[in-house]
Parts: structure tokens; C-alpha cells; sequence
């Protein structure tokens, strides 16, 4: 997870358990989206699990509170490279904050050359894929992707993600106490993350055989 090497990974989920709400998953996803790093597994995972075992709240708001908190992190990332541009982004990146919220120049370029290679569904994609998810709103920035489709573009791959995660707590919350549900949650993200894997490279295929299929020639009359 990437706060590991800063802060305690199961304290932190101790803190977000004790303040899980609507308002608090999407506060978390929202940060977990932004710049500043974020695990969303403790997040989404508990809140439906909370959902599924004492029906707190619904899993479906869980789903959708996460969803709108990725985009306002995303918004929020996307605005600030609009804003202050490529070599602000990067001088940022090679500071003493940046390498505390863990950006890198490597992490930004790896974020620009996935955008350049995919293009605008990249923002689809790329919430799908680790590292990727949080940058990905970096070098739509830049580039100055359309608003409007970058805001239909990361929600969809934002809701994806949050989907997955939510089946996660649903599942554990069939067998797993909440005493053991840290240690489950940690042992099943990279299973996730591979399904992230999967779903993007199936994206990508459908879009490659879209480019090189064979177009229908018109019918003569």
C-alpha cells in the first residue's frame, strides 16, 4: 500500500474504520485521487463490508460515494496541470513534498508516455492500473484533454475500480471477521490489481481491433 513507508498501514485503517461514513469514503478517495497518496483498499473494502454486515449504510452508496470522491481527487490533479503546466509538475516532482506524497519524474513520465500511447480512454484505463490510477489525471492536464470527457472518462474507470473493491468487502464480509479483515484485504489486493491488469489490456485490445478491422465497403444499389 502506498502509505507504508509513512505511516503505519493498519493504524490507518484503524482511523478509517472509526470514521467510515458517505461522506468520509468519499472524503478518503478523494485524497486517495488527488496528489496526496492514499490507499483506497482501506476504504472502499470496509465501508462494504460495514454495508454488508450491519447495513449501516447501503452498498451501492458506498459504490457511488467513492466514485464521486475519485473524480474531485482527479478534478483536482487535472486543474493543477492545466494551471501551472509541465515544468512546475515536474519541479514539484523532484522536491523534498513531492518525494513525500511519493511522485517521482519517473512516476509523472511513465503517467505522460501511458496518455501519449492510449490517448484520451487512457483515463479510462489507466484508474484501472497501480501508479497509473493516481497520475493518470496529471498528463490529461497537460494536454489539455476536453473537460467533459476526461470528467466521463475517469468516472467510468474510477467506477469500475470502486465496484471491485466493493465486491472485495462483500465477499470477505461473508467469512471474515473484522478482527482479521486487514490482513484478508491485503492478501486480496493484488488479486485485484491483476484484474485491473486484465481489464485494461482487454480495453486496449477492443480498441486496437476497432483501428485494424476490415471496414464494411458500402453495398452497390
Amino acid at each position: 500500500m502506498e502509505l507504508i513507508a509513512l505511516i503505519d498501514a493498519q493504524s490507518l485503517f484503524a482511523m478509517v474504520w472509526d470514521h467510515m461514513s458517505y461522506f468520509y469514503v468519499f472524503l478518503f478517495m478523494a485524497i486517495e485521487s488527488s496528489f496526496i497518496p492514499f490507499p483506497s483498499e482501506i476504504v472502499v473494502p470496509p465501508a462494504a463490508y460495514i454495508a454488508t454486515v450491519d447495513g449501516s449504510m447501503n452498498i451501492w452508496g458506498v459504490g457511488i460515494a467513492a466514485t464521486l470522491g475519485a473524480l474531485v481527487g482527479s478534478i483536482v490533479n487535472y486543474l493543477l496541470a492545466v494551471w501551472i503546466g509541465r515544468p512546475i509538475v515536474y519541479a514539484f516532482a523532484r522536491s523534498r513534498m513531492g518525494a513525500i506524497c511519493m511522485i517521482s519524474p519517473e512516476k509523472i513520465k511513465k503517467a505522460e508516455d501511458y496518455f501519449d500511447a492510449h490517448g484520451a480512454v487512457s483515463t479510462f484505463i489507466g484508474r484501472l492500473i497501480p501508479v497509473i490510477r493516481q497520475l493518470i489525471s496529471i498528463p490529461a492536464g497537460l494536454a489539455r484533454m476536453n473537460f467533459g470527457k476526461f470528467c466521463l472518462f475517469t468516472t467510468l474507470g474510477a467506477g469500475v475500480w470502486n465496484v471491485a473493491l466493493c465486491w472485495l468487502g462483500w465477499f470477505l464480509a461473508q467469512f471474515v471477521s473484522k478482527e482479521d479483515l486487514f490482513q484478508k484485504i491485503e492478501e486480496y489486493n493484488q488479486y485485484l490489481s491483476l484484474v485491473g491488469y486484465a481489464i485494461g489490456l482487454i480495453c486496449i485490445l477492443f480498441i486496437v481491433w476497432q483501428l485494424v478491422k476490415p471496414k464494411k465497403q458500402p453495398s452497390e444499389e
